[in-house]
């Protein structure tokens, strides 16, 4: 297939959609057991889930995928909200849902799970964190049951938690907004770190690595309401139509149209969440009529708008 040179230096795409991410704390907690143990931790919906060992190790095992052993230093995200196993050995009877133990609640997002027994001590700083923006849903639908970040590969997690531990060991004002920030680099951290070891990468990250696929697709993400066509994303890959058709499919995985409009759903989904009306959202979509906005986003994804509205509380 022959091509052109991409028309303009591409930009840091993946860094650009990660930065569209935005991470909200839900709840932390710090964790100090000692001896045989384990946790259930719930489903948490469309929640992301984080371990960090800051001390000894400990197993994180997610229904359906292999077990993963921790060590001091090594991140650990359960991006899907799936329910899962923490524990000190595999074979640890389990303690209960950690939701359910008692424990210090330092604040009302902020708790301390202590656990005394006899054997190696074992410590770590977990979070649920609910993930928005339009770029979250793809994202994470990318990654494994389990992303695993050792700390031999992510010096960087160690300097991060040292402030995340400062913050949990003195409760201050605007303690849990710099919690939510450090978060929010661990995650994208994380992310990018996993991003990194995969090669090749296909779908939509794929894409935006590609200098002709991804040219068009920032410019569908920057613009998601413009009337855009197939011709018209093959002039910002500086493609010919048929070329850039096929090179969009091959490497993204679905048409180009057909990824028009997931994108434009995803962003009508977090327009709706953060509190737009149908109207907005489906101006935000690129549709001039409410009424033909909800079929194609019951359609798309299974919900009707005001479903999305209501979840968060809005109507």
């Amino acid at each position: 297939m022959s091509v052109v040179a991409p028309p303009r230096p591409a930009p840091d795409l993946v860094g650009e959609a990660l930065h569209r991410l935005r991470v909200a704390g839900v709840f932390y907690c710090r964790t100090d057991a000692a001896g045989d143990w384990a946790v259930d931790m719930p489903a948490f919906g469309d929640c992301l889930t984080f371990h960090v060992v800051t001390q000894g190790e400990c197993w994180v095992a997610v229904p359906g995928a292999d077990p993963v052993h921790l060590h001091a230093g090594d991140l650990a995200l359960v991006p899907h909200g799936r329910g899962h196993v923490l524990a000190s050995d595999l074979d640890a009877p389990s303690l209960g849902r950690v939701d359910h133990l008692p424990q210090e609640y330092v604040t009302e997002s902020y708790s301390i799970l202590r656990h005394d027994g006899d054997g190696p001590r074992s410590g770590l700083v977990c979070g649920v964190l609910s993930v928005d923006g339009p770029a979250a849903r793809p994202l994470l639908d990318l990654l494994p049951a389990v992303v695993h970040v050792p700390e031999s590969s992510a010096p960087w997690v160690g300097r991060t938690l040292e402030l995340m531990a400062a913050e949990l060991t003195h409760v201050r004002p605007g303690g849990e907004a710099v919690l939510t920030r450090l978060a929010d680099v661990l995650v994208i951290q994380a992310v990018r770190a996993w991003l990194d070891a995969q090669e090749p990468v296909t779908g939509w990250i794929g894409g935006l690595r590609d200098p002709y696929v991804g040219a068009a697709l920032a410019a569908v993400h920057r613009d998601p309401a413009h009337p855009w066509t197939v011709a018209g994303l093959a002039r910002e890959a500086a493609m010919s139509r048929s070329a850039f058709s096929a090179r969009f499919t091959e490497v993204v995985g679905v048409p180009a149209m057909r990824y028009v409009a997931a994108w434009r759903m995803h962003v009508a989904a977090d327009r709706l969440a953060q509190g737009d009306g149908v109207a907005q959202a489906a101006t935000a979509a690129g549709y001039e009529s409410a009424a033909a906005f909800s079929r194609a986003f019951t359609r798309e994804t299974g919900r009707a708008p005001g479903s999305v509205r209501r979840r968060d509380g809005m109507v």
